[in-house]
């Protein structure tokens, strides 16, 4: 097993941090990555700052009152360079509820493929197509059976038979007319 910075931190994959950085914020969230600069990304993340306020005046003795901010963030990116501690807060939650149920998660709708692939004749399976689905040899919905301006259809000629491009046409990798070597040239 890799030993390092690297293997250590990847034991708290999906556990629950507390970032400590320079400025004196605490940040807790859910480890989800990190690199080689020690950048580290969390979601569900909030930040906590501590603001300090005086009150009275001179003749008194000055009494600071100290309040906690809390704000929600979600998805973030904290730049390695400023992170001062990182400290464990909880452990991983149950497999059942981890990001990758969340994100697998199944909306409404039906699955439905959305390739450019051939679909066989109906008669050849003997099932109609589903709805939206256009046999072979047709067009798309939506587009008609011509072939749009500047898609396909004829805009360049096939290749030449013989290898040799027709007088005024340029060749793939060839240099435009007056740039080869040789003659032409001004």
């Amino acid at each position: 097993m890799p030993s390092g910075k690297g293997s250590k931190l990847l034991r708290y994959i999906e556990h629950r941090l507390r970032v400590s950085l320079a400025d004196g914020r605490v940040i807790i969230g859910t480890f989800l990555a990190f690199d080689k600069h020690l950048n580290l990304v969390l979601v569900d993340a909030e930040e906590f700052r501590t603001l300090k306020n005086k009150k009275g005046g001179a003749a008194r003795a000055a009494i600071i009152e100290e309040r906690q901010e809390k704000r929600s963030l979600g998805l973030i990116i904290l730049r390695g360079e400023n992170v001062v501690s990182v400290a464990v807060e909880g452990p991983p939650p149950p497999s059942s509820s981890s990001a990758a149920a969340r994100v697998n998660a199944g909306g409404p709708g039906m699955a439905r493929g959305a390739g450019r692939g051939v679909v066989p004749p109906p008669s050849a399976t003997g099932v109609p197509p589903p709805p939206g689905v256009v046999p072979m040899g047709g067009a798309p919905m939506g587009l008609g059976a011509a072939p749009v301006h500047g898609v396909g259809g004829m805009g360049m000629p096939p290749p030449p038979v013989g290898g040799v491009p027709p007088p005024g046409m340029m060749g793939r990798g060839m240099p435009p007319p007056g740039m080869g070597r040789g003659g032409g040239g001004y």
